[in-house]
């Protein structure tokens, strides 16, 4: 991912930062790992991609019934557009169109057919640190911060999957 890819990301996720603390409503009262995986996912705003949004009374906003349920199936982004922009989204934010290609948001609800729910803990993590989906298949496409991410300490890989494990399972196929 270049540079350009990198400030986009960077600079769609800061501005929304508030609006997915305020959102952001997961079920139930966390404790240790689950904790802290629930915090490191609002902070790391893994929603402003991975939550189809609705419209409310102030405009879009994440629809939390599908929370982290990835890209919607029936909202397909065009090919990219010539000219001076790099990149664009769907309406949702879930999915992404550039240089690269087409790009889905991955589900990361713990739905065994759709999400996350048949990968382990290792997969979780070495599908982070290497950039490659389940840790060993295909790339994982821009806008996904996976470099910034790959960062984070075992600790914090760890205590993401375990509240991601905890969040009710949505189905929803992707291309």
């Amino acid at each position: 991912m270049g540079k350009k890819s990198i400030w986009i990301a960077a600079a769609l996720a800061s501005a929304s930062v508030a609006l997915l603390a305020a959102t952001q409503k997961p079920s139930g009262k966390a404790t240790g790992s689950v904790a802290r995986g629930r915090y490191l996912v609002s902070v790391l705003v893994c929603g402003d991609c991975h939550t189809p949004k609705k419209m409310g009374p102030n405009g879009s906003e994440p629809d939390n019934s599908r929370m982290l349920a990835g890209y919607v199936a029936e909202l397909l982004p065009s090919a990219p557009a010539p000219g001076p922009w790099i990149a664009h989204t769907n309406g949702q934010m879930t999915a992404w169109a550039g240089p690269w290609g087409v790009s889905y948001t991955k589900i990361l609800t713990p739905d065994q057919n759709t999400g996350i729910g048949s990968w382990s803990e290792e997969t979780f993590i070495k599908a982070i640190r290497t950039g490659k989906h389940m840790g060993i298949a295909r790339p994982i496409l821009p806008p996904m911060p996976w470099q910034a991410y790959a960062n984070l300490t075992d600790s914090d890989l760890k205590a993401v999957y375990a509240y991601l494990r905890t969040i009710p399972p949505v189905q929803n196929a992707q291309p």
